[in-house]
């Protein structure tokens, strides 16, 4: 019998992990299911581009995964029962043996008043492209307030405000702008900021969303005919039905092998999970994170399946990639657990360097099976129905 893979959610790490475990492993010993509500890949990372105009390449999955073993199932997944092992989707119902749970995030709108009925958010490409049709409607003068001063509004804040010049964009900041990086990291933020006409708002906290306005803490008003809400995102709310052991956050409490601490037979990757970084941190939610997280369970995966050895690769940081419109760019170095160092590198250079990142993380899930060369080995573990080993590996 073959073993049943089901990975849910083909995002950067849903996708990797599934094409990862096709190369590993031999389609005459397991059946891979992997099971997304969209049919094409979306490329989260950039949806501040799509917002701001510019058009990405269809990637049907269908097309990505022919031929190498991998099922699509286009469906939106409604439950999981982690005690049956199975998946509840649209039209059915569907069993699995190994689960590996990779359904993400989305934006995250908090209990600030206002924030649902009138922001908008680029945590979807139906939101990056509800707010693309709003910006092409705005005349000349008209304000774009981007809330949040993390990565994601940063970037936002500058591609908008390059792509439409006319505009009046600000940035509001619950504390300074870019306070995560380094001093030289900050000051050529600012320096691009300035260059780009934002206005910022900082140590701003938003307690009201209006339909042309924002209201911070201290009664300030500031208007915003475009109101864009960045300030983090929240995990799918599935998990939270099952009997699988949670975080605070929502997100599946995995040990260094991506497995879930209380159900075996499950894995989390990506923003789903929590996991533990260098410094025993929790990695954030990033691409940087969910695509290790994805090799890491799928290498553990084959190798409980097969008989081989354990991977003990350290999920680490090297650097984090901000784009700042399409032009300039801040490579920010850190340390492995993602400590700003001095070390920064700016400008054009950066832009390229943040934009082959990107190419090469959508290019990974792409090609499924392309990679360093790997002979699949043979299924070893139980038949399905079973557990692959004990709960301590």
């Amino acid at each position: 019998m073959q073993h049943r893979i089901i990975v849910l959610g083909a995002g950067y790490a849903g996708a990797i992990a599934a094409g990862r475990l096709a190369r590993r492993l031999r389609p005459a010993d397991v059946a891979i299911t992997l099971v997304n509500a969209e049919p094409d890949f979306v490329e989260r990372v950039r949806m501040h581009q799509v917002a701001s105009g510019q058009d990405l390449k269809p990637r049907p999955f269908r097309e990505m995964f022919a031929g190498t073993g991998v099922r699509v199932e286009v469906a939106k997944v409604t439950g999981v029962d982690v005690e049956r092992r199975t998946v509840t989707i649209e039209n059915g119902e569907l069993a699995y043996d190994t689960l590996v749970y990779a359904l993400g995030s989305g934006w995250n709108p908090g209990d600030v008043p206002g924030v649902v009925e009138h922001a908008h958010q680029l945590a979807s490409r139906p939101g990056a492209l509800r707010l693309r049709e709003r910006l092409n409607g705005l005349t000349a003068g008209q304000t774009v307030v981007v809330v949040g001063g993390g990565l994601t509004g940063i970037e936002a804040t500058t591609e908008i405000a390059e792509a439409h010049p006319d505009l009046a964009v600000s940035l509001a900041a619950r504390g300074g702008l870019g306070d995560w990086l380094s001093a030289k990291g900050r000051a050529h933020v600012r320096k691009v900021f300035d260059r780009l006409g934002i206005t910022v708002y900082e140590n701003c906290e938003v307690t009201e969303v209006g339909a042309d306005r924002i209201t911070t803490a201290d009664g300030t008003v500031i208007p915003a005919t475009v109101t864009l809400w960045t300030t983090g995102f929240a995990v799918h709310p599935i998990a939270r039905a099952t009997a699988l052991e949670l975080a605070g956050t929502g997100q599946i409490v995995v040990d260094a092998t991506m497995r879930s601490v209380s159900h075996p037979d499950v894995y989390a990757i990506g923003d789903a999970a929590l996991a533990m970084g260098a410094g025993n941190k929790p990695l954030r939610m990033s691409c940087a994170s969910g695509t290790p997280m994805a090799w890491q369970a799928a290498d553990a995966i084959a190798a409980r399946l097969t008989g081989g050895k354990m991977p003990n690769a350290p999920l680490r940081y090297f650097n984090q990639c901000i784009s700042l419109g399409r032009k300039q760019g801040l490579i920010q170095y850190v340390t492995a657990d993602d400590r700003p160092v001095s070390a920064i590198l700016t400008g054009r250079t950066a832009a390229v360097y943040k934009e082959l990142i990107c190419k090469g993380a959508v290019w990974g899930v792409e090609h499924p099976l392309m990679g360093l060369p790997v002979r699949p080995r043979p299924v070893i573990a139980e038949p399905a129905g079973h557990d692959l080993v004990s709960p301590a590996g």
